[in-house]
């Protein structure tokens, strides 16, 4: 393939990609490459995959429903991460008995 040819296309394909970092979903390719695997890549890259038939772009659904999976994994994580930030401390029964009693002479 002519070099020329390739990039041309390729400038094409990325002008014609109104995202800056579209969605991607890709093909089934004899190197390996899994159909349906969804990336959020940049206009760049998205346009050189395409051209190579590696990817092709994905529909408005099927990045809303990307876009949702994101939003979901990032709030779990967020929620994981406050979980794990929550301090616990190990009072023994004296500790105990005597921040109880400092309680009551306080009153």
């Amino acid at each position: 393939m002519d070099l020329k040819i390739f990039y041309r296309k390729v400038r094409e394909v990325e002008a014609s990609i109104e995202e800056a970092y579209p969605i991607i979903v890709s093909n089934d390719t004899p190197d390996g490459g899994r159909a349906g695997v969804r990336c959020e890549v940049p206009r760049t890259v998205a346009a050189r995959m395409i051209v190579e038939g590696r990817a092709r772009l994905a529909t408005a659904e099927e990045a809303a429903e990307f876009r949702e999976q994101i939003a979901e994994a990032k709030r779990l994580a967020e929620q994981q991460a406050a979980a794990s930030r929550v301090q616990l401390t190990v009072v023994s029964d004296a500790e105990l008995r005597a921040l109880k009693s400092a309680l009551r002479s306080a009153k």
